[in-house]
């Protein structure tokens, strides 16, 4: 199983930022968060400054786990679980290097764009408030007692 692991940005005016991908791409022009495969040598969190870097030209100062899916495309054989990560980025534009275009919207316009099938779930919970990307940055890292 792939795993691939993908960005929630949320800006100060509660604003995230998402992509929208190639015309030449699978799944054309469909909305998502930035993202891509873990490398096989690479940790979830070093991929996805890798990914933020090669896609938007940005650095990622800092993120959080806030969930993940298992997701099977048509027209793949593969399984991937996706993990998602409320992110925060060093100022600076974001440039889309990787995609058609990129948004910033506001929770409750996620629903208004065709995002991948893997996506809604967490579109949803973020449409609606049950996510908040900031509050999961806040909350300190859970240790586990040996």
């Amino acid at each position: 199983m792939k795993t691939v692991v993908a960005a929630v940005i949320e800006r100060a005016d509660r604003r995230m930022l998402i992509g929208q991908r190639r015309k030449d791409d699978s799944s054309p022009l469909k909305w998502e968060f930035p993202g891509g495969k873990v490398r096989e040598s690479e940790t979830a969190e070093a991929a996805l400054a890798r990914e933020l870097r090669e896609e938007l030209g940005v650095t990622l100062t800092k993120c959080a786990e806030m969930g993940r899916v298992r997701h099977q495309y048509a027209a793949s054989a593969e399984e991937l679980e996706i993990r998602f990560f409320a992110a925060a980025i060093a100022e600076g534009e974001a440039r889309p290097l990787c995609f058609e275009q990129i948004a910033w919207v506001l929770p409750k316009e996620l629903g208004s764009y065709d995002f991948l099938a893997a996506n809604r779930e967490l579109v949803a919970n973020l449409a609606t408030g049950r996510i908040k990307p900031a509050e999961v940055l806040e909350k300190p890292r859970q240790r586990s007692h040996e």
